[in-house]
C-alpha cells in the first residue's frame, strides 16, 4: 500500500505543478490559481482514493478517508505545526473559512442521521446529499473568489497571490507533459492504495472504514503536512492555517460530494461517533483562535494532538 500512496502523492504533486504552470501560461491570475488549482491539488489524493473506492464499492474507505483526513489535518498536522511554532491566524480565516467549515460539518452530520430524522431504512449520505454538498462548495468557491478579486481582498489573499506568483515559469509542452504524468500517477496510485487497503483490512480483521480513517487518511494528508511545514519555515503561518482549513472544506464538500454523487456513502459502524469527533475538533479551532493576538499556540497544539491520539487509540481498541 505504501507504493500506491507514494505514486498517488507524487502524481498529485506533478499534477498541481503542471496545471498551475498551464494556468499561468493562459493568463489566469496567480490568486485564482492559488484558490483553485493549488487548493484542489492538496485534496487530489483524497479525491483519487474516494473515487476509486466508490467505483469499486468500498464505501467504508471513502467515508473513513474524508472524516479521518479532516480529523488528522487538525489534530495531527495543525497541532504538530503549532507545537513547533505558534501559528498566526488571519481574522478572515476566523470569520469566513472556519464558519464555512462548521456549516459543511453540520450539514454532513445532519445527512448522516437519516433514520433518526426522517425514519429512513439506513443511514447514508446519498446522491441528493452529495449534490447539496457540491452546491455548498460552489457557493463557498464563488464567494471566496469574488472577495479575493474585489476590493475586499485581504493580507492573507495577498500572501497567497505572492506565493503562487513567485513560482518559475515553464514551457507549455513541459507543463502539459507534467500534468499528464501527474494525472496518470493520481489515477494509478488511487487504485493501488484502495486495493491494498482492502487487503490490509481483511488480513488484520478490521473494517475498511478504520483503515481509511487511519492509514489512508494520514497517507493522503501528506501534501497538507508538507505544505504546512514549508509555510511555517518561511514564516507564512497564515498560509499554513488557511491551507488546513481550506483542505478540510474541499474534503468535506467537494470530495465527499463527488463521492456520494457517484455512489451513496453508507455510514459504517462507529461512523456517527467519528463524525461527532470531527465536528468537535473543528469547533475547537474557534476558541483557540479567538484570543488576541489571533493564533494557535503550543498549548493549543498539544491539546489538539492529545485529543487526536486519544481518538485513534479508542477507535483501534473498539475494533480489537
Amino acid at each position: 500500500m505504501s507504493i500506491g500512496l507514494l505514486v498517488l502523492l507524487g502524481g498529485a504533486e506533478l499534477l498541481v505543478r503542471g496545471a498551475s504552470a498551464m494556468a499561468r501560461r493562459m493568463g489566469v491570475p496567480p490568486l485564482v490559481i492559488g484558490l483553485t488549482v493549488v487548493a484542489f491539488g492538496t485534496s487530489t489524493p483524497e479525491l483519487a482514493v474516494n473515487v476509486s473506492a466508490a467505483m469499486s464499492g468500498n464505501m467504508g474507505i471513502s467515508f473513513g478517508n474524508v472524516v479521518g483526513s479532516n480529523i488528522a489535518n487538525i489534530g495531527l498536522i495543525l497541532a504538530v505545526a503549532a507545537m513547533v511554532r505558534p501559528l498566526s491566524v488571519h481574522p478572515t480565516i476566523i470569520t469566513r473559512e472556519i464558519p464555512m467549515l462548521l456549516l459543511g460539518t453540520a450539514a454532513a452530520i445532519t445527512m448522516a442521521f437519516d433514520r433518526a430524522l426522517n425514519g429512513a431504512a439506513v443511514d447514508d449520505i446519498g446522491r441528493g446529499d452529495g449534490i447539496v454538498l457540491l452546491l455548498l462548495f460552489g457557493v463557498f468557491l464563488y464567494y471566496t473568489l469574488m472577495s479575493a478579486l474585489g476590493k475586499s481582498a485581504d493580507a492573507y489573499m495577498a500572501e497567497l497571490k505572492d506565493d503562487v506568483g513567485g513560482q518559475s515559469p515553464q514551457r507549455l509542452w513541459v507543463s502539459v507533459a507534467i500534468t499528464i504524468v501527474g494525472l496518470a500517477g493520481v489515477i494509478g496510485g488511487g487504485e493501488l492504495s484502495v486495493h491494498h487497503a482492502v487487503l490490509l483490512a481483511q488480513r488484520a480483521g478490521v473494517s475498511d472504514a478504520l483503515i481509511g480513517l487511519t492509514i489512508i487518511a494520514i497517507g493522503t494528508g501528506l501534501p497538507e503536512l508538507v505544505t504546512t511545514i514549508v509555510a511555517c519555515r518561511r514564516g507564512a503561518s497564515d498560509l499554513a492555517v488557511g491551507n488546513i482549513v481550506g483542505s478540510n472544506i474541499y474534503n468535506l464538500l467537494f470530495v465527499q460530494g463527488v463521492t456520494a454523487t457517484i455512489r451513496p456513502i453508507a455510514i459504517p459502524a462507529g461512523g456517527h461517533a467519528d463524525l461527532i469527533v470531527m465536528a468537535a475538533m473543528t469547533a475547537a479551532m474557534l476558541p483557540l483562535t479567538f484570543r488576541r493576538p489571533h493564533r494557535i499556540g503550543r498549548i493549543g497544539g498539544a491539546l489538539l494532538l492529545a485529543a487526536y491520539v486519544a481518538f485513534i487509540a479508542w477507535r483501534a481498541m473498539s475494533q480489537a
